[in-house]
C-alpha cells in the first residue's frame, strides 16, 4: 500500500476503538506501511494527520519496537504536529518511549534511544507544559518528564515550577497528576 492508498484508507479511522485498533492492526500486519503513516502524521495542517496519529499511538501501544527504526523521523518531526487532536498521541508515545526506556527489564527501546531523542522529546514535552495544550497531552508530559528527570539534575526543579505555577488554573485532571508527581519530586 502506497501513502496516497493509506491516506484514502484513514478517511475511514473515526474515534472509535474499533476503526483505531483496525488500522493499527492493518499496520502491524504490514510494517512497511508505518513510513507512510509517519509521512501523513507529519501533513500537519491536514485533518487526516490526526487520524493518522491515533493509528500511529495504537500502532505504538501494541508493538513499540516498530518506532524504532524511524526514531530520528520521528523525534526530528514530531514538534511540528500542532492540531489538537494529533498532539495527544505524539505525547502519549513519547511517554510509552519514557516508559520503555525506564523500564526494568532490558529491551530495544533502551539502546536505541539515543541522547538527542531523549533531548528533543524532553525538549517538546516542556512545549507542550508551558502551552496550551489539553489536559492529556500535559499529563503524559508531566510523566514523561519526571522520567526523564531522572538522569538530568535540572529537569526536576523546572518541572516543579511549572506544576505549582500552574496547579490552581489547571483542571481537575491535570492537578490529579501533578499532586502524584510533585509528592514523587519530594
Amino acid at each position: 500500500m502506497t501513502t496516497p492508498q493509506l491516506y484514502e484508507e484513514l478517511n475511514y479511522v473515526n474515534h472509535s476503538r474499533e476503526k483505531r485498533l483496525y488500522y493499527a492492526n492493518l499496520v502491524l500486519a504490514n510494517p512497511n506501511l508505518f513510513t507512510n503513516l509517519l509521512d501523513i502524521l507529519f501533513k500537519t495542517d491536514d485533518k487526516i494527520s490526526c487520524k493518522a496519529a491515533w493509528v500511529l499511538e495504537f500502532t505504538c501501544k501494541e508493538n513499540l519496537y516498530l518506532i524504532i527504526p524511524h526514531l530520528d523521523y520521528f523525534t526530528k518531526n514530531m514538534h511540528k504536529v500542532h492540531l489538537d487532536p494529533a498532539v495527544r498521541p505524539v505525547a502519549k508515545i513519547c511517554e510509552y518511549l519514557a516508559n520503555a526506556f525506564y523500564s526494568k527489564e532490558n529491551n530495544e527501546v533502551k539502546h536505541a534511544l539515543t541522547l538527542t531523542h531523549r533531548e528533543k522529546i524532553i525538549e517538546l514535552c516542556f512545549d507542550y507544559m508551558i502551552s496550551d495544550q489539553k489536559v492529556a497531552a500535559k499529563a503524559y508530559s508531566m510523566h514523561t518528564l519526571f522520567l526523564f528527570g531522572k538522569d538530568s539534575d535540572w529537569i526536576y526543579p523546572e518541572l516543579k515550577t511549572i506544576l505549582q505555577r500552574d496547579f490552581h488554573h489547571q483542571s481537575a485532571a491535570f492537578k490529579a497528576r501533578a499532586k502524584r508527581i510533585l509528592k514523587k519530586l519530594k
